[in-house]
This record gives C-alpha cells, structure tokens and sequence, in this order.
C-alpha cells in the first residue's frame, strides 16, 4: 500500500513538472518579445561586440612633434618614437600653437615638444634634459598609447645615454651596460599576451550578457503573466498549494535547457572564432556553467515575482548592465569600493560568474582552483531558490484567499438572486390568490 502511494505521488510529481516545464516552453516560444531576447540578443550580442574589437590592439595613434632643437639627438628621438608600433608622428609643427590646434581638431592624440636646449643638456651631462609630452585624455586607449610609447622611447635613449658617459670615462662597454642594467629582465604580459582591450573586457561582456539576457526574458514573461492576470505559475484544483516545488523547478529547467545551448556558444565557441583566450577545458566550462544558469534564473524568478507589468524589468533594471560590470571587480578593484556596492556585488551570480569565468578562460585555471566561486554559485542557487519558493508560497496563498473571496461573493450573488426570485414569486402568488379571491366574492 505504502509502495503504491509512493507510486502515485511521484508519478503526480513528474506529471506536474512535466506539465509546468512545457507550459514554460510554450510561453517562451510565442513570446517575440522573449525570443528576441533570448535567442537574438544572446547569441547576437556576444558576435557584435567582438566585431566590435576584433582589431583588439589600437596602433599608429596620430601624434605630432613639436622640435624646438633641430639636433640629431632630436630627429633620433623622433625616429625611435616613430618607429614604434603604438604611435606614428603624421604631423611636424612649428610652434606649439600649431600643435594645439591639431589636437582639438583631433587631427593627432598625443604631442611631444622638444626644447631648443636638449641636444646642448645631452652633450655636456651636467643638467637633466626634459621633454614635454600632451595626451588626448578623452580616450583612455589613445592616452594608453602615446604615454606608454613615449615613455619606453626616453627609457632606452636614458640607458644609451649613461652608457656613453661610462664609455667616456674609459669603462668598457660591456662593463657599462652592467652599471645601466645591473639586473635583465624580460615584460611579459600575463594573460593577456597583446595587451588588447577585447581580450581584457570581453570574457566579463559575455558572461553578463548571458546574465541580463536571462533576467530581462524572465522578468517580461512574469510581467506578463500578472498584466493577463493568469496565474500560470499555479497546478489545478487542490495541488495549488503543495505545488510550489515543481513549479520552481519545472520553470527552472525550461529556461536552463535553452541556456545550455546559448551559453555553450557564447562561453565556448565564441572566444575559438574570435581568438579570444581559451585556456579552459571546456568540460570544466560547462560544470561551472550549470550553477551559473541555475542561480542566475532563479534570481531572475524572484525578482520577476514581484513585477506586474511587462516592461517594468526592461524600463527599471536596464541601467544594471553597466553597474553589475563595474562591481564585478573587472574594470575596478573590489578593495577601492565602498563595503555596501561589494557586498551588492556578491549577492549577484553575475560577478563570481565572470571571476570564474576569466580564471578558467584568460588564466588557465582548472575548476578545483576555481572552488570558491564555484562554490559561492551553489550557495546562491539554494539561497534564491528558497526565496523564490516562499514568494511563491505567499503569493499561491493570497490566490487561494482571493478564490475563496470570489466564491463567497458567488455564493451571496445566487442566495440574493434566489431570495429576490423567491419574494417576486410571492408576490405574484399573493396577488393571484387575491385576485381569484376578489373574482370569487363577484360572483357569489
């Protein structure tokens, strides 16, 4: 008998996931709104922005030269800064005047003004020779380029110079270059070999896209749900109020079967088709990606509940994008914020998503070392799923209430209505009996 019962409850169990997570697909699938988001914008997004940043590396920024000395040591200056890859000197100006114009035509980025007394400074050794440098710090990129660029050239020319100096004083050359560089070394970038900006941004661009996408779709369909006033989110008859569970979870796994697929692309295939780094087992992607998908929908189902239009997500929340990327800890270091945005940042599966992410993809890092977010991602998917099933629960009951109102009100309408039609009745009765009673007497 027990095992019977057992039987039949799993059976109605599964029975009703099954019937919450096609209703689910359903709703997805005729939604133009959420297909828009879900599959254009999931899949679009992460292509145009790496179309975006594709060249990945800004070169040949347009600089000008301003040379006041017109020494040797001056257009050997300029060569050398020339000849980087950063920077090319499109312009050669007469006075600054000339420069200045050019930079706020943004005709060049970068300035470099030579004084009429470098060479003299260089040759007798006894001053230090100075050159000025301006930077277009409207774009952090260019700026990027011609400090970085300038201050590499005038390094090695300081090194060329001090190693004359000893060679002047009868030192040899190999011993100069000792006295200049006592110990070699070699820059490497790590993670990030080019020093381009797409491969520093666009790992965390495509984990939040993943991230808002979900919320947006999510948030739409619960506002629409309330503005039809269809609580789809609710089993039949007596198994509304023990049905929370597998509603959530029905609902659940609608949205995690279609972000597997979507997530798969974004997270996988796009970093291969763009050469963004891809150092990740991709097997260790997809385990980290099954916390993610799960903790993001059922924050996007909590939030979701409490909104009673469709576009209220979209009008209220779209501002998030740029907040959630700026908390994550990737364009800004987490320890120079305020205690509140980074305790805000770790309720967010989206900023240990794009942690873990960047840790497996850019640096290489298996999923045991990348524990403690995988971790945090669990922790938030039961915390959110607890939330989600206790708004559910609070709302599943004011339904029942408000059913239970709306019988009520029923049930008194028909009573009225039988007691009015019942009075009519005796009313008509009264004044037939009355009439046959006075018709009677007439005739007698």
């Amino acid at each position: 008998m027990n095992t019977h019962n057992t039987n039949s409850f799993l059976s109605q169990w599964f029975g009703d996931l099954w019937q919450v997570f096609v209703n689910e697909l359903k709703r997805i699938f005729t939604d133009s709104g959420v297909i828009l988001i879900f599959f254009v914008a999931g899949l679009a997004y992460p292509v145009i922005y790496n179309m975006m940043y594709y060249k990945n590396v800004v070169t040949e920024v347009p600089v000008a030269v301003v040379d006041m000395s017109g020494s040797p040591e001056s257009r050997e200056l300029v060569f050398r800064w020339n000849a980087t890859q950063e920077v090319q000197v499109t312009h050669t100006c007469a006075n600054m005047a000339q420069a200045e114009q050019l930079l706020k035509d943004q005709k060049v980025h970068g300035i470099l003004y030579i004084p009429a007394d470098y060479a003299a400074i260089l040759n007798t050794g006894m001053e230090t020779a100075h050159l000025s440098l301006y930077c277009d710090m409207s774009s952090l990129l260019y700026m990027k380029n011609v400090y970085l660029s300038a201050n590499m050239v005038v390094l090695d020319k300081m090194q060329h110079v001090q190693v004359d100096r000893y060679e002047a004083m009868n030192i040899g050359s190999q011993m100069s270059w000792a006295l200049v560089e006592a110990v070699q070394y070699e820059a490497v970038n790590m993670f990030n070999p080019t020093g381009g900006y797409g491969s520093f941004l666009i790992p965390a661009v495509l984990v939040l896209i993943l991230h808002q996408t979900l919320f947006f779709g999510i948030a739409m369909l619960c506002g629409t749900a309330r503005e039809e006033n269809k609580e789809i989110f609710l089993l039949p008859g007596r198994r509304r109020r023990t049905s929370v569970y597998r509603i959530v979870t029905g609902r659940t796994l609608a949205y995690f079967v279609i972000y597997m697929a979507i997530g798969s692309f974004d997270l996988l295939l796009v970093p291969i088709i763009f050469n963004l780094p891809h150092l990740a087992n991709p097997w260790d992607v997809i385990q980290f990606m099954i916390p993610f998908l799960l903790s993001t929908i059922l924050f996007s189902i909590f939030l979701g509940s409490f909104q009673r239009e469709r576009e209220t997500g979209m009008v209220t929340m779209l501002f998030t994008s740029l907040i959630f990327l700026f908390i994550s800890g990737v364009s800004w270091i987490s320890e120079n914020m305020d205690s509140v945005w980074i305790n805000v940042a770790k309720l967010l599966p989206s900023t240990w998503g794009i942690h873990g992410y960047i840790h497996m993809q850019s640096m290489g890092a298996s999923l045991s070392t990348t524990a403690y977010e995988y971790k945090a991602l669990w922790v938030l998917t039961f915390l959110y799923m607890a939330l989600c099933v206790i708004s559910l629960s609070i709302r599943a009951h004011l339904y029942n209430e408000d059913l239970k109102k709306e019988d009520a009100e029923r049930r008194e309408k028909v009573r009225l209505l039988l007691h009015e039609r019942r009075q009519k009745l005796a009313e008509r009765q009264q004044k037939f009996f009355s009439r046959h009673h006075t018709s009677g007497n007439a005739e007698v």
